[in-house]
């Protein structure tokens, strides 16, 4: 029984691995300042925290999220340009998160779970990339709209009440 239960866990530590790679590779190719190493290691580590949780400790993945909002924001920052601030490494924080959760959910043995997570962020993360669905990208509709930042002048504006 101790045998079949190692090989379950080898396998969900090998699933947890392969996705979070596979995550962490995208966002190598794009430039992004954590690439596959950082979150294979994060989804392996994560793995382990599900497998500790699903064997008798099961705050072990509370502390997990919190040291993972602290990794995400270290890669977080403000950088100011000449059009203003521009906020950086949002994205690759959060996909660290997901990657976290898939690794958590491998680990924990929610195998599904995983696989369907990390399809469902590697398409968030190329669909603007992918043809047919880069209509989905907000960035090619955003011109359309008025900015949340910038204020109205104008006749238009003044006749506009405060929201």
């Amino acid at each position: 029984m101790m045998a079949v239960d190692s090989v379950h866990i080898v396998f969900h530590l090998i699933v947890a691995f392969v996705l979070t790679y596979v995550l962490g590779f995208e966002r190598e190719l794009r430039g992004s300042p954590a690439g596959d190493r950082t979150f294979a290691l994060l989804g392996v580590g994560t793995a382990l925290i599900g497998i500790l949780s699903r064997h008798g400790a099961p705050f072990a993945l509370a502390g997990a999220v919190t040291g993972i909002g602290f990794l995400g924001g270290g890669l977080t920052f403000r950088q100011s340009t000449r059009e203003g601030d521009v906020l950086r490494g949002l994205t690759t924080a959060a996909g660290i998160f997901a990657a976290a959760a898939v690794g958590a959910a491998a680990g924990y043995g929610a195998v599904l779970a995983a696989v369907t997570g990390t399809v469902l962020i590697l398409l968030t993360l190329e669909w603007r990339h992918i043809p047919g669905l880069k209509t989905l990208d907000a960035r090619r509709w955003a011109f359309h709209f008025a900015n949340d930042d910038v204020p109205e002048t104008g006749p238009q504006a003044a006749s506009k009440p405060d929201q």
